[in-house]
């Protein structure tokens, strides 16, 4: 069965495609974030700075941006479940080898880590552009990308607590038999998910570089991909280093912090839902993606106005608006990628996108990390953020004043 053509009687629903995509991402998430949420206890145990996790994240992201360039044909190749099964086996090994007190151990590991998260969403979304109905793309979208937040939030709430019980090695191997435990569950429904492969296709290097020609050839889609290098740049800082913020800045201990991190997330979890269902029935994805924008504009300045004597909940407050918009714009996102990909094209056109998602990712977190190192504050850097929010905004109004 090719992707985009009805599924057949058999094939699972769409609510089982978004079940065990969203379970997925929730667990890739959680890998992908557990290194950075104990950063400064990480850095304490090598006598490094706390800032270095920007470079952590870079090299993360630079492995997905790969990851995800061919994840659309290796899901074509050999189905979405058995590629999500892949990408969780090597974050496992990922994190395994970040457990090493050793910085030549944690480079390689982050870029494990990385090869396994980036063919994610390309699989996904080749599921649920598959089984979706059209007038609830944005929506079911949404909630699927629920999963990135719900990992971070779980990272925040978990990791610090098991760092305190079991430290931080054996933390990061917890998470890693968690990432195999969830790839052995998943195999039963390889066979009805995965039916539709084609183990002929080719990995030639001119198809592997297909996705990436196809959204340069696009208008519509090389906006929409500009648009989410800015907004990850923003995303990934704020996931990345508001613990070490809060904690360094405002000297809030790492369980507080943490639990900053996951309202943060949770209000990303709630936005991605709430903004999937005001695209699909009131503004459009594209009106939607610019109330995004300035919310995110907002919620930066309010973030880095934010000081020690602040009331917690004026502070839970402050990044749930933050995480609502600066984690909560990537199902609207890809569901307009998905409709605006060509018919049968909808993972290699998120692939393709992702690249440049990714590449934000890739400069967005050092960007911040050696802006605040530079002037000695992270506070500087969160105020920052509001710069490619605001780029995002003018982008989206000038291709909306430009489009057909």
């Amino acid at each position: 069965m090719a992707e985009g053509s009805a599924p057949s009687a058999t094939a699972p629903g769409p609510w089982t495609s978004l079940a065990v995509t969203t379970a997925i991402q929730v667990m890739t998430s959680m890998a992908l974030l557990t290194l950075p949420v104990m950063a400064p206890e990480v850095a304490k145990a090598l006598g490094v700075s706390s800032a270095l996790v920007g470079g952590y994240i870079a090299l993360a992201y630079a492995a997905a941006m790969a990851g995800s360039l061919v994840g659309g044909t290796l899901v074509r190749r050999m189905g979405a479940i058995r590629v999500s099964q892949m990408g969780l086996v090597s974050c496992a090994a990922g994190l395994a080898l970040c457990s090493l007190p050793s910085l030549p151990a944690i480079v390689v590991g982050a870029l494990a880590i990385g090869i396994g998260y980036g063919p994610i969403t390309p699989a996904s979304s080749h599921l649920l552009a598959l089984t979706t109905p059209a007038h609830r793309m944005s929506l079911v979208f949404s909630i699927k990308q629920t999963g990135v937040p719900a990992g971070g939030m779980l990272a925040g709430a978990i990791v610090p607590g098991a760092l305190l019980i079991v430290g931080w090695q054996a933390t990061l191997l917890l998470v890693a038999a968690v990432c195999l435990v969830w790839a052995v569950l998943a195999q039963p429904l390889r066979a009805p998910l995965d039916a539709d492969r084609q183990p002929n296709q080719p990995l030639a290097l001119g198809v592997l570089l297909k996705p990436l020609r196809m959204v340069l050839g696009h208008r519509t889609l090389a906006a929409l991909a500009l648009c989410s290098f800015l907004f990850s740049a923003v995303q990934v800082s704020l996931t990345t280093y508001l613990v070490t913020y809060l904690h360094d800045s405002l000297s809030m201990t790492l369980v507080a912090a943490g639990v900053a991190l996951s309202v943060s997330q949770l209000a990303g979890v709630v936005g991605r839902i709430i903004w999937g269902s005001v695209a699909d029935r009131w503004l459009g994805a594209r009106r939607t993606l610019v109330g995004l924008s300035i919310c995110m504009v907002i919620g930066a300045l309010f973030t880095a106005m934010l000081q020690p004597d602040t009331p917690v909940a004026v502070l839970w407050l402050v990044v749930g608006i933050f995480g609502a918009s600066g984690i909560g714009w990537n199902g609207v996102y890809l569901a307009e990628v998905a409709r605006q990909a060509p018919q049968g094209q909808a993972s290699a056109a998120t692939g393709g996108t992702l690249l440049f998602t990714f590449l934000g990712v890739v400069c967005g977190a050092p960007a911040l990390g050696a802006l605040s190192s530079a002037a000695g504050s992270y506070r500087v850097g969160f105020a920052a953020l509001a710069v490619p929010a605001l780029a995002a905004l003018v982008l989206l109004l000038w291709r909306a004043r430009h489009s057909p």
